[in-house]
C-alpha cells in the first residue's frame, strides 16, 4: 500500500511540475501576446520563437525539457525506475492538460524530450537523430503530426528493446517494464494533443 500510495504523490508531484506554465511566463518576461491567441496557438516553444522572437522560443525549450527531466530525476530518487517513468509520464500530462490553464497546454514535445533524458538516456541521441532527420526532409517537415509519430513510434521500439535486452541506460534507470509503458503513455497524450489541434485549425 505505501509503495502504490508513493506513486500516486509521485504521479501528482509530476504532474504539477508538468504545468508550470513556461511559455507564459516567458511571454510575461518578453511583453508578448498570450500565445494561445497568437500565432499558432500552441503554448510552446515554436509558437513563441514564431510570435516572441528565436531567442525566447529556446527559453521556453529549455524549461519545458528541463520540467521533464526534474520530474523524472525526482521520481527515479523517490522510488526506482517505476517511479521515474510516473513522475515523467505525469509531467508530460501536465504540460498538454494543465488544470489552471483550462487543461489547454502545449503539446507536450519538448516535456517528452526531458522524460527521455532522465529516463531513457542512452536512446536520446537516436531520438536526436529522428528529430533532425525529419525536420531536414520537407515530406516530413510539412507534417508535423506525422514527423512526431514517427518520433513516437521509434522511441516506443526502442524502450521495449532496451527492456527486453537490459541494454546499457546511461544515467538513466535499469530498464524495466515501466520504460515502454511511460514511452507508449506519453506518445498517446502527444498524439492526442496534436489530433485536438488539427480539429481545431
Amino acid at each position: 500500500m505505501a509503495r502504490w500510495l508513493r506513486q500516486v504523490g509521485l504521479a501528482g508531484a509530476g504532474y504539477l511540475l508538468g504545468t508550470l506554465p513556461t511559455a507564459d511566463l516567458v511571454t510575461r518576461w518578453a511583453g508578448g501576446p498570450d500565445l494561445r491567441d497568437s500565432g499558432s496557438g500552441n503554448p510552446g516553444a515554436a509558437n513563441a520563437a514564431n510570435v516572441l522572437g528565436p531567442a525566447f522560443g529556446l527559453v521556453v525549450l529549455a524549461g519545458d525539457i528541463a520540467k521533464g527531466a526534474a520530474a523524472g530525476r525526482l521520481g527515479g530518487a523517490l522510488a526506482g525506475p517505476a517511479g521515474a517513468q510516473v513522475a515523467a509520464t505525469s509531467a508530460v500530462v501536465g504540460h498538454c492538460y494543465p488544470v489552471w490553464s483550462g487543461f489547454r497546454g502545449g503539446k507536450g514535445v519538448a516535456t517528452s524530450v526531458g522524460q527521455v533524458l532522465s529516463t531513457f538516456p542512452a536512446y536520446f541521441p537516436f531520438d536526436l537523430g529522428v528529430a533532425v532527420a525529419t525536420s531536414a526532409l520537407p515530406v516530413w517537415r510539412q507534417r508535423a503530426f506525422a514527423a512526431t509519430s514517427m518520433a513516437s513510434l521509434t522511441w516506443v521500439v526502442g524502450s521495449i528493446v532496451w527492456w527486453r535486452r537490459q541494454l546499457w541506460n546511461g544515467w538513466g534507470p535499469a530498464p524495466t517494464g515501466a520504460l515502454p509503458l511511460g514511452s507508449a503513455i506519453s506518445s498517446a497524450v502527444i498524439a492526442h494533443r496534436f489530433w485536438t489541434e488539427q480539429r481545431r485549425s
